[in-house]
């Protein structure tokens, strides 16, 4: 049996992993715009390279963002959307988490460290969250991070003055990982292998631990603001307008 996660926060990621969080198949595309046209394929590509259907998914795990409006609605509906149709739980786990739980085993990070993660959010902002590293592994073979700070959204420069400046406690390592890091390096300097985009098996093997320790997994997505795209009010009476 198999778990399906995916993630559209960034990129397009989609894995398959066994119920030990295994990594069974896992396919990836930068498609920025064009989140609804990859995702389908890439979920029956997974399913055809681990010798899989739909009917031998137990449980599908979305990437909860933040993340801006569009993309990030494409893979929840789709994680939804399949789930209800099979009859199967549906997972959600924050994508920054992901993130932050990737940098302990990319960066070489160890217990006490701490994570800041930093993806795009338009508008010249990041959204935000900062971590402390609690173990390098954990269950289902997941690195343990407390969240200490966010989620919230922000200009780069404030993320950045607000944590470059503090520290983390007793000299241990405070790392840079996620997109805003690409697109600010000026505020938000990371290390050369530091992640840019979540991992969609890192995101099954955080839902298949949170689910064991009786965590709850909603779905909903963390937009943070109101789209960009705003739908248009009501007319105006030809009396109010002329008021």
């Amino acid at each position: 049996m198999a778990v399906l996660a995916l993630d559209t926060s960034a990129a397009v990621t989609v894995s398959l992993v066994d119920d030990d969080g295994g990594r069974l198949a896992a396919r990836s595309a930068d498609e920025r715009r064009r989140h609804a046209e990859s995702l389908a394929p890439m979920v029956e590509q997974v399913l055809v390279d681990a010798g899989l259907t739909r009917t031998d998914l137990t449980a599908v795990v979305g990437g909860t963002g933040p993340a801006p409006f569009t993309g990030l609605r494409v893979g929840l509906v789709t994680a939804r959307t399949l789930a209800l149709a099979l009859g199967v739980d549906v997972l959600g786990v924050p994508s920054v988490d992901a993130l932050a739980a990737q940098a302990v085993a990319d960066l070489g990070l160890d217990p006490g460290d701490e994570v800041l993660v930093a993806t795009d959010a338009r508008r010249k902002e990041v959204y935000w969250a900062r971590y402390r590293v609690v173990a390098h592994e954990g269950p289902h073979g997941v690195p343990v991070v407390d969240r200490l700070r966010g989620l919230d959204v922000g200009k780069a420069a404030d993320v950045a003055a607000a944590h470059l400046d503090a520290p983390a406690e007793d000299g241990a390592r405070l790392a840079v990982v996620g997109e805003g890091a690409v697109l600010y390096p000026e505020h938000l300097p990371a290390d050369e292998d530091a992640p840019t985009v979540p991992d969609a098996t890192v995101l099954a093997r955080l839902a298949l631990a949170r689910r064991a320790a009786g965590e709850d997994l909603p779905t909903e997505p963390l937009y943070l603001r109101r789209p960009d795209v705003q739908v248009p009010g009501a007319a105006k009476r030809a009396s109010e307008a002329t008021a």
